[in-house]
């Protein structure tokens, strides 16, 4: 089970975007890295195709998973992310910060 995943409220935590919050866009867990969205822009110099017209195009890139933290549901601020059981038996992301369940 991943503690960061696709739809997840984030904040960068380094590098030029530091401070930023976006909403996860993809997880790639395999390799560790997330995508967010309007965070870690690009250029991409593409050529046209069938679909797409050519030109510079601006996208996220990924970037690693420890470079964003999620932002805790209470406070707005940076949490870590824990692991609990519930009752019914359902394992839950839980925030560090204040406890919050973070799954739905």
């Amino acid at each position: 089970m991943q503690k960061i995943r696709k739809g997840d409220t984030v904040v960068v935590l380094t590098g030029k975007d530091k401070g930023r919050k976006g909403e996860v866009l993809k997880a790639l867990p395999q390799e560790d890295r997330v995508v967010v969205q309007g965070i870690n822009m690009v250029k991409r110099h593409t050529r046209a195709t069938a679909m797409t017209e050519g030109g510079i195009i601006e996208k996220e890139a990924s970037m690693n998973v420890s470079n964003v933290a999620h932002i805790d549901p209470k406070d707005g601020k940076p949490t870590r992310v824990g692991f609990t059981v519930l009752e019914d038996g359902r394992k839950v992301r839980v925030a560090k910060r204040s406890g919050e369940i973070l799954d739905k």
